[in-house]
């Protein structure tokens, strides 16, 4: 019953003792005035009254009582709210009683059971909720005349310097984007007009558009953050042993997610590869973004009850003139968090409910469920350890350490969570309608809208009003099937397909009118960029704000291969990007695959990146009878492990091998002679693993097709590609040149230093084999070489 009562009267408990001092003391003042007139009540915990205080006095001047602020308060409610008024006089009655303790303990209680409840009531309700906006609103304004002494602490962050009054998330809600600015965005191309040195990375630096945001970042007390928030990070952070806040990599990624930019951050080294503390200063600092922005979302919702309620009263109208009352999208959620594994997941959740302050958790929800659906990351790694340390003389080679690492608990891609935050509980397992957090992998949405498709009563519009999409380890991602991403993505912020219970008199105005995609933060982590996380970040980022990204020089891997094998790159021409993939399999079918086909000897595997890849070098090779295996991504356990013993045995001459299931395998191949690289791996610690595979023959070769629109691969195996168009060679200056046009200049290079390099030309092919055995065409374009090298700023060695 008192649950019921409360959830009506919206009345909250009050939560410090001086206020149930406050209480009694009004009992008391009801009871004997004339003694408070010549003696002050002693100031004790329990409010019982002294002796002399309930000795009887003057019948006359009991019935003069002067009202307290606390009466005026709850007389002005009364007048306005009849479930008020009600609770008001059950409270007269239970003050009229003696037992002032019991009673206010027991309100109390009653109070406590409601807390919960009433702080669910945001003014954002799912499906189920509708049509109860009125009660809600009735709630949430007691709730705000009741705040916490936290709380109070908190409204000084909002109000002041860092607060919600020139925070940087008050000036990007508040912004009214026009027409004409949406149209532009959709078709900018944007310029990167400043550099910032990274701090905690070498050899990277940050570029952005627009003004340089970060040589004037908020340098006051909280760094913008809310002052609990603020409060707890900086004890988490000195708990942890740090001791510079200001200047530490936490703090400043914070700051650069606080800019609400987009950001494109590929060079974070992750976790499994050596990087855990890196990769957890980044994590910390999307997460304080997160939870700071939720909880000044809600701050914002709650000021503006208070104002609506006590314009209401004034004025009897129902909305306050002006449009600073819209405070709310379409539907509760607003941050969403992309990540590949479970395993990942649970080390996410995990640090999140570590970096909420503690009067914000007080009571974790399904906390136990979470870890059955998650597993428990400690227990788990412990077993792993123990069973890898017993049958570590009995197993095969163990597997490389980051994929020891990243593959450690629950690998399972399909998993979705919402998170919800209340004043003292986090939710998790909330209904995503009703949450503030979604963390989820691409698959299982994808799995979502699959089945919202064919069931018209199912639905994915709590994905109507996300404002901040983190996509974490999208290198993982990427590995699993980029476009369920891409597709997560168009499917963010698009206006619901019915009305969901939400007061649309406070919806913002760029919600309505369909610009909430230039509104929403995205932010793209990984461990190296690829055309695809480039392409999701010019194409489908748009934010009115910006783009920030980080730029690093890598160190190749050219060192890391071991063996002394021939290292011959082939470059192909394509006209455009698009004609890549074709023109990469002719090149195949025409100049690599005769070589092939007459030659006897076996033990060649054929290393793709991609499946679709796979696909048409497959069919190419059905189609040419060619004797040939496959190792590919959805081929079963008993096939890898009959086609390893046949291209082992020489039963077959080919096998065909993805980087996929390299990737999730690791598999060391036997018998591999002669290697070709049909595409550069993305991940760039594959190519000299797949290079040290080759076992020891006379003459081992490593073939590398490539073309210039596999720039960003070549880089990271050391070696640089520079254009020259339209550059004439005069016989009579250089007599070995010929005249010549578009040359393409291949460097390799070591650090600082060019240790190879040579030249092509579309008249004549040419080749490169490390250790600078072989160059075809440079020594006749020497000249194109040392302009290539001063313009590289490199060292020829």
């Amino acid at each position: 019953m008192g649950k019921q009562f409360g959830l009506k009267r919206g009345l909250k408990r009050h939560k410090t003792v001086a206020k149930f001092e406050r209480r009694t003391t009004i009992a008391k003042k009801k009871k004997g005035f004339k003694d408070e007139v010549t003696r002050s009540p002693s100031p004790t915990l329990s409010g019982e009254p002294s002796g002399e205080e309930s000795s009887g006095g003057a019948p006359e001047q009991i019935n003069y009582k002067e009202p307290t602020m606390y009466d005026k308060l709850l007389t002005k409610l009364r007048s306005s709210n009849k479930t008020v008024a009600d609770a008001y006089a059950k409270r007269q009655v239970a003050e009229d009683d003696e037992t002032d303790g019991t009673e206010s303990l027991s309100v109390s209680e009653e109070e406590n059971g409601d807390d919960e409840t009433d702080n669910d009531s945001l003014g954002m309700q799912g499906p189920e909720m509708v049509g109860t906006e009125e009660l809600t609103e009735d709630a949430e304004t007691e709730d705000d005349l009741e705040t916490s002494d936290s709380d109070q602490d908190d409204d000084l962050s909002v109000h002041g310097a860092s607060g919600l009054g020139t925070s940087s998330f008050k000036k990007h809600v508040e912004y009214n984007l026009s027409k004409e600015e949406a149209e532009d965005l959709s078709k900018k191309k944007w310029k990167y007009t400043w550099e910032v040195p990274s701090a905690d990375i070498s050899n990277c630096k940050w570029v952005g558009t627009g003004e340089d945001f970060l040589k004037e970042a908020d340098m006051n007390s909280n760094y913008d953050l809310k002052q609990k928030l603020y409060k707890h990070w900086l004890d988490v952070y000195r708990k942890s042993g740090g001791n510079d806040f200001h200047s530490s990599s936490h703090r400043w990624f914070f700051s650069l997610c606080n800019s609400y930019r987009d950001i494109l951050h590929c060079e974070k080294k992750p976790f499994y590869h050596k990087g855990v503390e890196e990769d957890s200063n980044t994590m910390d600092g999307y997460l304080m973004h997160s939870l700071n922005h939720i909880f000044k979302t809600r701050d914002l919702m709650r000021k503006n009850d208070a104002k609506i309620s006590k314009h209401q009263e004034s004025t009897k109208e129902e909305m306050l003139p002006g449009d600073g009352h819209l405070d709310q999208g379409f539907t509760r959620p607003k941050v969403l968090i992309l990540l590949p594994l479970r395993s990942i997941a649970l080390r996410v959740i995990e640090r999140l409910i570590q970096l909420t302050p503690a009067s914000s958790k007080v009571n974790v929800e399904h906390l136990d469920r979470f870890y059955q659906d998650f597993g428990s990351e400690e227990t788990e790694g412990d077993e792993e350890q123990e069973e890898q340390l017993k049958n570590a003389k009995a197993q095969k080679p163990p597997k490389p350490s980051d994929h020891q690492s990243l593959f450690k608990g629950d690998t399972r891609d399909d998993f979705m969570i919402g998170i919800k935050f209340t004043r003292k509980t986090i939710k998790l397992y909330g209904d995503f309608y009703s949450s503030d957090i979604i963390v989820a992998s691409p698959i299982e949405l994808m799995t979502k809208f699959g089945k919202a498709a064919k069931n018209k009563e199912l639905d994915t519009d709590y994905l109507s009003s996300i404002e901040v999409v983190i996509i974490d380890h999208a290198d993982v991602i990427s590995m699993q099937n980029w476009s369920f991403l891409t597709s997560v993505v168009e499917h963010l912020n698009h206006i619901p397909s019915r009305q969901l219970g939400t007061n649309i008199m406070r919806i913002r105005q760029w919600y309505l009118d369909g610009f909430a995609r230039f509104y929403r933060q995205t932010i793209i982590l990984g461990y190296y960029l690829n055309p695809d996380m480039n392409a999701l970040f010019n194409h489908h980022c748009v934010n009115y704000h910006g783009k920030v990204k980080s730029v690093q020089d890598h160190k190749g891997v050219l060192p890391k291969v071991l063996s002394q094998v021939r290292q011959i790159y082939e470059r192909f021409d394509a006209d455009s990007i698009a004609d890549v993939d074709d023109a990469r399999l002719e090149y195949f079918a025409k100049k690599v695959f005769p070589k092939i086909k007459d030659s006897e000897q076996g033990g060649i595997m054929i290393f793709v990146s991609s499946y679709f890849e796979f696909v048409r070098l497959r069919n190419f090779l059905k189609s040419q009878n060619a004797s040939f295996c496959l190792l590919g991504d959805y081929t079963d356990q008993g096939d890898i492990s009959r086609a390893r013993d046949w291209f082992f045995k020489g039963k077959r001459k080919i096998m065909l091998y993805t980087e996929r299931i390299h990737f999730y395998r690791r598999y060391k191949i036997r018998g591999i002679q002669n290697l070709i690289i049909y595409s550069l791996p993305e991940r760039k610690e594959f190519y000299p693993e797949i290079v040290n595979m080759l076992e020891g023959s006379d003459d081992m070769a490593c073939t590398v097709l490539f073309s210039l629109y596999d720039k960003l691969r070549v880089m990271y195996c050391d070696l640089v590609i520079v254009q020259f168009c339209n550059m004439e060679m005069h016989p009579a200056s250089l007599p070995n040149c010929y005249i010549a046009v578009d040359f393409v200049v291949m460097m390799v290079v070591e650090g600082d230093n060019c240790v190879g390099a040579f030249c092509h030309s579309p008249a004549e092919s040419s080749s490169i084999c490390r250790n600078g055995i072989v160059f075809s065409v440079w020594q006749r374009c020497f000249e194109v070489f040392k302009t290539a090298l001063a313009l590289s700023a490199l060292n020829y060695v």
